[in-house]
């Protein structure tokens, strides 16, 4: 048996989270189903994180053992042929055994997308959270700044999986404006159940003037979930890494040969 890991993308729209549900489509169901198909293994697949309905992933990762010889390369493109649509494996890796999807992990990166044009786009519609108000970005950036550092978020946590403690680190949370809209992208160490849509959820508070960037201070010493800003919905919301103490992916399969933009004669 080899200990194998792989770096997962998926839109969240055509899932029901990532964890297996009777009765439901979900990544981690898509992805053992997919390890049965080929290798004629039932396996078990550690995701690094339990992505909620609706909500994107372009760098969940995922490990399993498995007694399958197929080399990395081959093993990927094979497993991409039995995924589900709506599923993609960027890379794959034999790893050490000791590797662990979640418990090795050390930090996660989310970004959570924001379009505020006058009228919505038509296409893509479940991929970003449109707003269609006015928003003060500079409030938000001084907003955003109490989030950062080791705080007890239990005003950010809705109920959910149980936990030994509501304290996380935040390493950095910045906003990035685009003409169209921004995006928020919050760096740290472990996120409590719906925390990144809870803040996304606050800060538009904030931009829309419903409430005082400095309130937040006031907010997180509250620990009362009440006093929080809605929570933001799911399809702006895309986990986009996941941090670990030891380089992972670093052989990811390459683009077609050639010159960008050129054909074959």
């Amino acid at each position: 048996m080899r200990n194998v890991r792989v770096l997962l993308a998926y839109d969240g729209s055509a899932f029901f989270g990532w964890q297996r549900q009777e009765g439901f489509a979900s990544v981690q169901q898509g992805l053992e189903e997919a390890l049965l198909a080929l290798t004629g293994e039932s396996l078990r697949v550690i995701g690094a994180g339990r992505t909620d309905t609706g909500v994107h992933a372009l760098g969940q990762v995922a490990s399993f053992h498995t007694a399958a010889r197929l080399p990395d390369e081959r093993l990927l493109f094979a497993l991409n042929a039995h995924l589900p649509r709506g599923l993609v494996a960027r890379a794959l890796e034999t790893c050490p055994d000791a590797f662990h999807a979640q418990k090795s992990a050390r930090g996660k990166r989310y970004a959570y997308l924001v379009r505020t044009e006058t009228f919505p786009l038509p296409l893509g519609r479940g991929l970003w959270h449109w707003v269609p108000e006015a928003l003060d970005l500079a409030a938000m950036r001084r907003a955003a700044r109490a989030f950062v550092g080791r705080h007890d978020f239990t005003s950010l946590a809705t109920q959910g999986s149980p936990r030994r403690s509501n304290v996380r680190c935040i390493r950095g949370l910045h906003l990035v404006a685009r003409r169209s809209g921004f995006a928020l992208v919050v760096e740290g160490d472990g996120f409590l159940y719906n925390m990144v849509r809870t803040l996304a959820g606050t800060l538009l508070e904030v931009g829309r003037g419903k409430r005082a960037a400095e309130s937040v201070a006031e907010l997180l010493a509250a620990r009362d979930r009440r006093l929080a800003g809605p929570t933001a919905p799911p399809e702006g919301l895309y986990l986009v890494r996941v941090l670990y103490a030891e380089p992972t992916f670093r052989n990811r399969p390459a683009g077609p040969r050639g010159r960008p933009g050129l054909f074959p004669g």
